[in-house]
């Protein structure tokens, strides 16, 4: 299997890039890597995109089919931590291809419900928990300002305090350029949650 063969486009569209560069480096990893050869041998991902978060840093999201998120799940860890060795000064982050449905109007002619799963909060709440995996969410605060913009305060598991203090900024800044909100990550002190 060729590093090509990682990459799931729809048809007609050639990858960019930087989906060869990470699709490359998977292959690497697969063909070098003992323990994680079995792992990675089916996965493919949709696309990667390279965006801007700030202070002169970068970040890397990478898109993968929905039904092969739980098989990412298993070697995400080891996978990130690999690729952000390759791609020095820039984290890598993995997030689902969700598709999101628009609420159907009285002109639609609709011949089964929209699903939950495809309704714009689902798919912004199923972002978010992508986005912090390994960690939890262990609670959530939404702050309406007096000018009526939201910010939305998310509270990460204090286990995992020492390995994503420096990706928090990364978090943020990700999710504000995917889906327009305003986000802050904490970790909860002492009493809270």
């Amino acid at each position: 299997m060729s590093a090509s063969a990682k990459i799931v486009k729809p048809n007609g569209q050639e990858p960019d890039e930087l989906e060869l560069q990470v699709a490359q480096n998977i292959h690497e990893l697969e063909q070098n890597v003992a323990e994680l050869k079995e792992d990675l041998m089916g996965l493919q991902f949709v696309s990667a995109k390279e965006i801007d978060v700030g202070h002169g840093k970068k970040a890397i999201i990478i898109f993968v089919p929905v039904p092969l998120l739980k098989q990412y799940h298993k070697v995400q860890a080891r996978l990130v931590r690999e690729l952000e060795k390759k791609f020095s000064d820039r984290h890598v982050l993995l997030v689902a291809q969700r598709r999101i449905l628009r609420k159907p109007n009285r002109k639609a002619r609709v011949t089964q419900p929209r699903p939950r799963s495809r309704t714009l909060t689902a798919v912004h709440e199923s972002l978010l928990e992508d986005l912090v995996y390994p960690t939890e969410i262990v609670g959530k605060r939404t702050k309406v300002r007096v000018d009526g913009s939201k910010q939305i305060k998310v509270f990460l598991d204090r286990k995992d305090h020492t390995s994503l203090e420096y990706k928090l900024d990364t978090f943020s800044s990700t999710y504000k350029k995917l889906t327009g909100k305003e986000v802050v990550f904490e970790f909860p002190v002492g009493g809270q949650e």
